[in-house]
């Protein structure tokens, strides 16, 4: 991650938020729990289901998973959008290089063409084509402002998240506390299965209960800290 910093590829506060990401997965053991692949299941549902997805890719998620979000993009027929904070023409640009050097084809994000209301940041441009018009977005590594003015233009969105307590894992349908190069292959992986099972589609997106999903991945991570202070872990 330093070197896709030192490459402009991710902004220096992005490198903070690695960090923070990385000591919320130690207090998940740094491992995919139970819960995670059960909203790793439900976000595949999801994704097959929708009419328009998008997945909305940052600097981070570029460095740490680009070719994973490609495959993901493929297995799902979802369109892939370049969504900076930090926003220049020249980091957009990097970044976008790097997806396409991963696979990605007709990506979206370097000439936005629309406004999402209710954001103070350059996260607010998009295009129409992509994000705008998006009837699921799957944000992974993301701010919490954005992820609610998805929610309340009414599409649905799909959180990668290891902080349960973040206002984006709380503004999401689905939050996935689960590191993401860990998240996205395993969204992936359920593709194929579900694909083939609409009946079990549907009865995952109608059982899903995020509050109930973000207070079990609290749970697991206080009984490891409590565990280790025991000495038991």
């Amino acid at each position: 991650m330093s070197e896709r910093v030192r490459e402009g590829i991710v902004a220096p506060t992005g490198l903070i938020a690695h960090g923070r990401g990385e000591a919320f997965d130690y207090l998940l053991g740094e491992r995919t729990t139970e819960n995670a692949r059960r909203a790793e299941l439900t976000a595949a549902a999801m994704l097959i289901d929708a009419n328009r997805p998008v997945i909305s890719v940052n600097g981070n998620t570029a460095a740490l998973c680009s070719e994973g979000i490609v495959a993901l993009a493929e297995a799902v027929l979802a369109r892939i959008e370049v969504n900076l904070f930090h926003r220049t023409p020249e980091r957009v640009e990097k970044v976008c290089a790097l997806m396409e050097a991963a696979g990605a084809k007709e990506l979206l994000g370097r000439q936005p063409d629309a406004t999402l209301p209710g954001i103070a940041s350059d996260r607010a441009v998009c295009t129409r084509a992509g994000i705008l018009s998006a009837d699921v977005v799957l944000i992974p590594l993301e701010d919490g402002d954005r992820a609610e003015a998805l929610a309340k233009l009414g599409k649905k969105v799909i959180a990668i998240d290891l902080n349960p307590l973040s206002r984006t894992s709380k503004a999401a349908h689905i939050s996935i506390v689960d590191e993401l190069t860990r998240a996205v292959p395993g969204i992936a992986a359920e593709v194929p299965e579900l694909r083939r099972n609409g009946n079990r589609r549907l009865a995952l997106m109608n059982s899903f209960d995020n509050a109930r999903n973000l207070e079990e991945a609290m749970a697991i991570m206080c009984g490891n800290l409590r565990a280790a202070g025991e000495g038991k872990a």
